[in-house]
């Protein structure tokens, strides 16, 4: 015969108890082989009478009282000098040693405040109004890389981005690597074809972008480290490279939104199976953008910021 295991305290309970209630075994015979007291048998045998199945649920263990609690009658001296004075917990404190009473000052401030007895303020949050300083297109551009999520025949490639600050303008351009000449082939293609003359860019602390973290450490001269060569090519071209804090790519925040963009709206919903497929179509994707109205634009296009600016 196959018995089953109880799977809670209750059905444990009801197992003893249901041949007592049924009167198929006495009580003191069942203590015998029963591993729990007579005593436990009989206050569950009368709760199952009095209460039927809830009566054998477990009770909470927390103890209903603590051993140092404040005794009651202080508690409510307490409340009614609260009550009838409206004085602090000092105060009532002071007042309860007049009267004999020794009690610690918070704890007369936590009776007070569980009774609901302290006052109310009104807290003002502060407001702080931020200044956005307008941009210029070309001011402020910022660069960034993302792999491309599927590999073609077996081989990663990476999308550079660049994406301006003002104009929400954007450009897109597929390498096999995202090695140091990728990203100054990148720069200069991307002088070469924006709208706008760029004056700054801004970039994470990659390898391919900057040696700050790696070269300027191993440099013998550490007040006039080896520039990276994406470095050396912004002072050539006098464009200002400012580079985030390490660890924040919220800092990037505009280009780090725009890869989600890409992700969501054009890797999830296009195929590709070649590279030479996967350029033509990024960059349409890349026109559709520049076409597409931005909320922080007034409702306007990249291209129709640019314009109207130009204009």
């Amino acid at each position: 015969m196959c018995v089953n295991m109880s799977k809670t305290i209750k059905e444990e309970r009801l197992r003893w108890v249901m041949p007592i209630i049924k009167k198929e075994i006495k009580l003191k015979d069942l203590t015998k082989v029963c591993p729990y007291g007579k005593r436990t048998l009989e206050r569950w045998v009368a709760n199952y009478k009095k209460y039927g199945d809830k009566g054998l649920e477990p009770g909470s263990t927390k103890p209903k009282s603590h051993p140092e609690e404040t005794p009651i009658r202080i508690k409510e001296r307490i409340i009614e000098l609260r009550k009838g004075s409206k004085k602090c917990a000092f105060k009532l404190n002071d007042d309860l040693k007049k009267e004999g009473i020794t009690i610690g000052t918070r704890t007369i401030g936590k009776i007070v405040k569980n009774e609901g007895l302290t006052k109310k303020y009104r807290t003002k949050k502060l407001k702080y109004k931020y200044i956005k300083v307008p941009l210029t297109p070309g001011e402020l551009v910022e660069v960034d890389v993302k792999y491309v999520p599927q590999k073609v025949h077996n081989r990663q490639y990476y999308q550079f981005t660049a994406i301006d600050c003002a104009s929400r303008w954007r450009y897109l351009k597929i390498y096999e690597d995202y090695s140091n000449y990728s990203s100054i082939a990148f720069l200069k293609e991307l002088t070469r074809i924006a709208p706008f003359r760029i004056r700054a860019v801004k970039t994470d602390n990659g390898s391919y972008f900057t040696n700050r973290y790696t070269g300027y450490q191993k440099s013998s001269d550490p007040f006039n480290p080896k520039l990276h060569e994406f470095d050396l090519l912004c002072q050539k071209m006098n464009v200002i490279h400012y580079l985030i804090d390490p660890g924040k790519p919220a800092q990037n925040g505009k280009v780090e939104r725009s890869h989600r963009s890409d992700q969501e709206t054009f890797y999830e919903r296009t195929t590709y199976g070649t590279i030479e497929e996967l350029a033509y179509k990024l960059k349409l994707w890349n026109m559709y953008y520049n076409d597409l109205q931005h909320c922080s634009l007034n409702n306007k296009t990249p291209n129709q910021y640019l314009a109207g600016y130009n204009n």
